[in-house]
């Protein structure tokens, strides 16, 4: 019912910075909010940040405040995750996700993208 196709992951040095963009489609994708997960080797999968399609209500995690800033562009329906100051910690795999409500838990988003990795090195 909605599809979400990542692309941007690559490696880049502490410091720099890095967009991903999620491309979204799908009959219900206009109500739905985006967010961005990520998950390191090892650990559980953490919210990074979310944003209301029609609203543009945005929401993050304290790992990314003033780092991090989720957008979208209505007309080509994609959603991006714009990094910059990367830190180490912050290589992960990156996942798009869509679900009905602004929400920090994952079991909030019922679909998901394939994931794009960043890797950050120091």
């Amino acid at each position: 019912q909605v599809q979400l196709v990542e692309s941007g992951g690559g490696l880049v040095q502490a410091g720099g910075s890095l967009r991903l963009s999620c491309a979204a489609s799908g009959r219900t994708f206009s109500s739905y909010v985006l967010g961005w997960f990520r998950q390191a080797p090892g650990k559980e999968r953490e919210f990074v940040a979310a944003i209301t399609w029609s609203g543009g209500s945005t929401r993050y995690a304290d790992s990314g405040k003033g780092r991090f800033t989720i957008s979208r562009d209505n007309a080509k329906n994609t959603v991006y995750l714009q990094m910059n100051s990367l830190k180490f910690e912050d290589t992960a795999v990156y996942y798009c996700a869509a679900g009905p409500r602004m929400a920090w838990s994952q079991n909030e988003y019922r679909y998901w993208g394939q994931g794009a990795q960043v890797t950050v090195s120091s």
